[in-house]
């Protein structure tokens, strides 16, 4: 799959590699805004389950 990516990507080595890295920082804010807080309120980390 990476090797398709790198494939797929126009232009030479600095541009392919500035590209792979703009779209992992896209890909890693949306993860850290968007999805990790839709699921945030389904996975109980933060609740106790031992109780006394």
């Amino acid at each position: 799959m990476y090797g398709w990516l790198w494939r797929a990507i126009p232009g030479g080595t600095l541009v392919k590699l500035a590209t792979v890295l703009a779209l992992t920082g896209c890909a890693g804010v949306v993860l850290w805004y968007v999805v990790f807080p839709m699921l945030e309120p389904h996975v109980p980390l933060d609740r106790a389950t031992i109780g006394r």
